[in-house]
């Protein structure tokens, strides 16, 4: 009904207002605002945009019967100020989980050195979604380490699924179609953006050219994505020192290439406290228990809302998304009292966590020149240019209560197919060079 639908937006609203604005800071999250179109506008606007959709989103209508809708800002463009047209905008879309499950309820101990996105690319192709498993890997992004996170952006763009899109002024320009193979034209990316990194066109055309534009490129994501433009409650909030967990994954195929280079250890710089990607990450830890052990305290609650359904609204699970929300996410004791609000408590910020796990971030970049720089304007430095940016966290609405089941059958198919088709086909003197600080003895026998 309309008066539904009205609920679930202004629920929409509330959550990045009161919470997620808490996590991510006031300049990365832009929570919108409620609106009424006219329903003729609303059906035209649904026939236009059907051609333009990929496939695998025709299944879901858009709503033609409320008219209720949300108001974004155009996010494609710097949000300080404005600017002229001419601009690369990108959107990357920062694929999943950037830390290894440190759960003790873990029983798996491949989750103890293999991530999450790394062992579902391999399901994803058996099931024919993708032709090859991309070599990104989330934990080389959110490292810290420059030399990683460049890989890491660079195996996006050799392999973008869905997770990479780049727009100039508003155009797609990159980014891997439903219809198309994944194989990406980095020639044809580069002509693109050869006028806004190389503006003299000093640089002759050709493989070298390619090359160079896309490493300018990689470093000037990298920069934004390292940069502190906001602050936030949430980042004095350590969930667990990331210390705790793997900070690599065996997967990762920069890690392999170290690892057959005879080195055994990865430098881990750290993110700087104020970034993007830092807050992405606390917030993503707030999955302290891993599905595993989150799946038992959700079917305590649901128990709980079977005796007493009349409680669902009391314990706050479909909103309203307020402070007092907030707040109770705040409580990261891990000891479980057998309680009813424990086990509420830990399905909740394990739903935050999701979010933020599949969360998009936007990267708009618009050349500058010297003189237009102020101080005010956060911006970054390319060789032979200069950029101002903003970025901005998309997709935050949270995840439902009702997914739990569904993530807790999917990460058992996600983790036994890995097991059972990848794993056992492993070199097994590869798994051996990554053991770590352990005993050896040598035994001498008289010949």
């Amino acid at each position: 009904t309309s008066e539904e639908i009205l609920h679930h937006l202004q629920n929409i609203v509330d959550f990045g207002k009161h919470v997620m604005k808490q996590f991510f800071g006031e300049n990365y999250v832009h929570h919108g605002e409620i609106i009424q179109l006219p329903l003729d506008f609303v059906r035209q606007l649904c026939l236009k945009i059907q051609p333009e959709r990929p496939e695998c989103r025709c299944d879901k209508d858009m709503d033609t019967l409320s008219g209720f809708a949300m108001c974004l800002p155009n996010l494609t463009r710097p949000q300080s100020y404005r600017l002229a047209e001419h601009r690369p905008l990108l959107c990357i879309e920062i694929p999943k989980c950037g830390f290894i499950p440190f759960s003790s309820h873990v029983s798996q101990e491949i989750k103890h050195k293999v991530c999450r996105y790394c062992m579902h690319q391999h399901l994803k192709v058996a099931n024919g979604k993708w032709k090859r498993p991309s070599k990104y890997c989330p934990l080389d992004l959110f490292s810290g380490n420059k030399q990683r996170m460049h890989f890491a952006l660079k195996s996006l763009l050799q392999e973008a699924q869905n997770n990479l899109k780049i727009f100039k002024n508003g155009e797609l320009i990159y980014g891997c179609k439903d219809d198309q193979d994944s194989v990406s034209d980095w020639n044809e990316l580069a002509r693109h953006l050869k006028p806004f990194f190389f503006p003299s066109n000093g640089l002759v055309s050709g493989p070298h050219c390619t090359r160079t534009i896309v490493k300018e490129l990689i470093q000037v994501i990298t920069m934004t994505l390292l940069s502190s433009t906001d602050t936030c409650r949430a980042g004095d909030m350590k969930t667990v020192p990331v210390s705790q967990g793997r900070s690599y994954c065996e997967a990762s195929a920069f890690n392999k290439e170290l690892v057959r280079n005879g080195k055994h250890k990865l430098e881990s710089s750290g993110l700087p406290r104020g970034c993007l990607l830092y807050k992405t990450l606390q917030a993503q830890m707030l999955d302290m228990l891993d599905i595993e052990g989150l799946y038992p305290l959700y079917s305590r609650v649901e128990q709980y809302l079977e005796e007493f359904p009349e409680e669902r609204s009391t314990l706050q699970i479909d909103g309203p998304y307020n402070e007092a929300f907030y707040e109770k996410l705040l409580d990261l004791s891990p000891e479980d009292d057998g309680t009813v609000a424990f086990a509420l408590t830990k399905v909740q910020q394990y739903r935050i966590a999701m979010t933020a796990k599949d969360c998009s971030i936007m990267i708009a970049l618009s050349p500058c020149l010297q003189d237009e720089c102020s101080e005010q304007r956060s911006v970054v430095l390319a060789s032979k240019s200069r950029f101002t940016f903003s970025v901005s966290v998309l997709d935050l609405d949270l995840k439902p209560y009702e997914s739990i089941p569904h993530q807790y059958k999917l990460d058992g198919e996600i983790v036994n197919y890995y097991l059972k088709n990848v794993q056992a086909k492993e070199d097994p003197v590869m798994s051996n060079l990554f053991k770590e600080n352990e005993d050896c003895t040598l035994v001498l026998h008289k010949v």
